[in-house]
Formats: C-alpha cells, structure tokens, sequence
C-alpha cells in the first residue's frame, strides 16, 4: 500500500510542540470552515482511529439548552473525515456520500467522538466505500449518538500532463 498522506504527517508533526493538538484541530478547522462552529479538538488520530472533543457550550445548545443534534452530526463527520484523510493512501481521495444517525440520549456534557474502522479496508483500485461507524459519548461515558457515514474512497484521477 502506498503510504498515507499529509494529513498523518502533519498530525506526526504538529502534535510534538505545545498546544499541539490544538494547533492541528484549528488547521482542520481553516480546511473546512464550516467546522469551525462546533470548535473540535482532535485529541488522537492514526490510521483507522480518530477522537473529536467538543465542549458543552451556549453555541452549540439547540432550544432545550442540551448539545445540538446536528452539532454533534458536526463532530461525528470531523472524526470520520479526519480518520479516513489519515488512513488511505497517498494514491486516493474520499468524500462523504451519506449519514446515517441515531440520536440515543440528550447530551447535556462536553462530548467525544470516536471513529474506528478495524480492521482498516483496502482502498483498492477501484471506488469503494467505507462505512465509518462513529460514536459519540458524553464525559460518563454514556451513548448519545451513534453515526455511520459512508466515505468513498477512490484513486486520484490521474494528471494529464499540458500539450506544449
């Protein structure tokens, strides 16, 4: 397989200075803004396994003061993306083509989602896709929303070279 990409090496690099965790999750953050809202902190990533933190604050609260149902679909995505960008190849890329979520207890505590694909699939040679199953837990360690988005992983178009 060919060895995994910039997103994994940068995670190897930035998580060796201080604040370094913080600095990685606000750089996911500037590659996809919308991210942004929920302030995800990605506290472990390798491939096949990443961890998003959130905290339980006012912008994030939906009308009956508890985590926001599409807030934590947020977290569940960053988690996902994050783990498939650090577990493919170099040669491929991925988008998400669905979600599928069950909303299982309010969450009124700071969160953490945890996406795990093990054993990791092959990317193969061919699209195809991965389910990525994503949980979400609140600090007592309770289910509150379970999630599984499906990615689709295929080989980079290749780059025809320009007509002189």
């Amino acid at each position: 397989m060919a060895s995994t990409g910039k997103t994994l090496a940068l995670w190897q690099k930035t998580t060796k200075l201080p604040l370094g965790t913080r600095i990685f999750s606000w750089g996911v953050c500037l590659r996809a803004p919308y991210f942004r809202t929920i302030r995800p902190h990605i506290t472990e990533l390798r491939p096949g396994f990443c961890e998003v933190r959130a905290a339980n604050r006012r912008r994030v609260h939906n009308h009956i003061g508890t985590f926001h149902a599409i807030a934590a679909c947020n977290m569940a995505e960053v988690a996902a993306g994050v783990m498939t960008d650090a577990s493919i190849p170099t040669t491929h890329r991925w988008i998400p083509t669905g979600m599928s979520v069950s909303y299982i207890a309010k969450a009124a505590t700071d969160l953490r989602a945890v996406a795990e694909l093990d054993p990791l699939p092959d990317a193969g040679d061919t699209a195809r896709d991965w389910v990525v199953p994503v949980r979400i837990l609140d600090t007592s360690g309770t289910l509150v929303v379970s999630a599984d988005i499906t990615m689709r992983v295929s080989p980079k178009k290749k780059q025809v070279a320009a007509a002189s």
